[in-house]
Formats: structure tokens, C-alpha cells, sequence
């Protein structure tokens, strides 16, 4: 016998709990401007949470950069990954550190 989990009413499911966010928490991401263009290394954002879907069923997150003194909501269509070697001195100590 398996038990069913009933929702409240208007709820719904963790989508983290099923894997659809690409980026995590605490990660490096780049926004990306126009057509796929890529921005200036000064525009790095830092994910400050996941969010549901938004009007186009793409994930959303928050974001935040050192430099601004707010937070900014985008689509996962917006962000690209940052490669741990454009993250600054941080990033190449714990490669050396721990390979």
C-alpha cells in the first residue's frame, strides 16, 4: 500500500525536488544580453534562491551581484555558467587545493 500526498489547495509540488532547476544556490552565473551575447566578466550574479516557473514555464531565480545593492529575478534562459577559471583567485586556490 503507498500512501498519497495531497496538496493543499492552490499548492504545488518542490520543483527542486525534481531536479528541473539547472543552476543551484550559491552558484556563479552570467546574465546573458540580447540575442545570446555574452556580458562583461564585471556582470557575474550569484543564485540567492530557485523559483517556480514563471509565465513562460522556464525556471526562475534570484540573483545577485557584489557591486549592486539589490537582487534581480530572471529565467534560466538568461543565465549561462560560469567556468570556475574566470571566478578570480577564490576559485583557482580551491583548484590547486583540492584538484
Amino acid at each position: 500500500m503507498t500512501a498519497k500526498t495531497t496538496l493543499p489547495s492552490g499548492a504545488h509540488p518542490d520543483r527542486r525536488a525534481t531536479g528541473s532547476h539547472l543552476f543551484a544556490v550559491g552558484q556563479l552565473v552570467r546574465l546573458r544580453h540580447g540575442h545570446g551575447s555574452r556580458s562583461g566578466a564585471a556582470d557575474l550574479y550569484r543564485i540567492t534562491a530557485v523559483l517556480p516557473p514563471g509565465e513562460n514555464a522556464s525556471p526562475q531565480y534570484r540573483i545577485r551581484s557584489d557591486g549592486e545593492s539589490h537582487e534581480r529575478v530572471t529565467t534560466e534562459d538568461r543565465l549561462e555558467a560560469v567556468a570556475a577559471a574566470t571566478t578570480g583567485r577564490g576559485a583557482a586556490l580551491i583548484e590547486r587545493t583540492f584538484g
